[in-house]
């Protein structure tokens, strides 16, 4: 079994650059690659009390579905929650020196927080794939309560006070 996955919340560093796969359709319907950075900030107290912080910087690249909504909501300074996977890449660059590098591929992305337009307006927040959740069946048999108490015994007639000597079996 093996497991490769990667949750991060953070703050967009530049304009998300799409590419079109099909140069041959027309943009609306061609298939797109998104490729930003994230940075997320971790914040601690060294030893004299004084607060650090440390932001490390993430490749993100989002494909079709996950791209056209980058495209159409993500921008400079969003802040964003990542849902994906590391993948590791190689190429040969123009010099011909092989390069590699690490990036996030997203499965998940959700806008987190509203930034003001240019206008001042809110944007609205953003309709998004939303992660698997398991539907309820249409029918539901009726629930019966786990315990069901039996039902009061008939009430036992009171024993006269005197019984005759004669009824004894013995």
């Amino acid at each position: 079994m093996s497991l490769n996955k990667v949750l991060l919340i953070g703050n967009v560093g530049n304009d998300p650059e799409v590419r079109y796969l099909d140069p041959n359709q027309a943009p609306g319907n061609s298939p797109r690659v998104a490729r930003f950075r994230l940075a997320t900030t971790d914040r601690y107290k060294d030893r004299n009390g004084e607060t650090r912080e440390n932001t490390e910087w993430h490749s993100i690249t989002a494909w079709r579905a996950n791209a056209e909504f980058v495209e159409g909501y993500v921008k400079k300074g969003s802040q964003v929650y990542v849902e994906g996977r590391l993948r590791n890449r190689q190429w040969t660059d123009q010099n011909g020196q092989t390069r590699y590098t690490t990036e996030i591929e997203v499965t998940n992305i959700q806008l987190l927080g509203r930034r003001p337009d240019g206008d001042g307006q809110q944007r609205p927040q953003a309709q998004q794939q939303q992660p698997y959740q398991p539907q309820q069946p249409a029918y539901q048999a009726p629930q019966q309560p786990a315990y069901q108490p039996a039902p009061a015994a008939p009430p036992v007639p009171p024993m006269p006070d005197s019984a005759p000597d004669d009824d004894l079996p013995f």
